[in-house]
């Protein structure tokens, strides 16, 4: 979707961030905008994932505003 103008975000537990920088340089896009979760997310119930959507939604509005792009 980026590549193709569409603001995105990539949404990356701790576990995996290193992967994600890995795979953001070997596509060309290094600086695809990024938000880091705990980890792990999946499997920790309703309330935890709220808590997390919650605690992350201002990072992922900034990283999808036209300034940051």
């Amino acid at each position: 979707m980026a590549r193709q103008g569409v603001p995105a975000v990539a949404l990356v537990t701790t576990a995996f961030w290193p992967q994600g920088d890995f795979v953001a340089r070997s596509v060309g896009m290094p600086d695809i905008p990024r938000v880091e979760l705990p980890h792990p997310v999946a499997g920790t119930g309703t309330a935890n994932m709220q808590q997390v959507a919650n605690s992350v939604v201002g990072e992922v509005i900034a990283a999808l505003s036209p300034a940051s792009q």
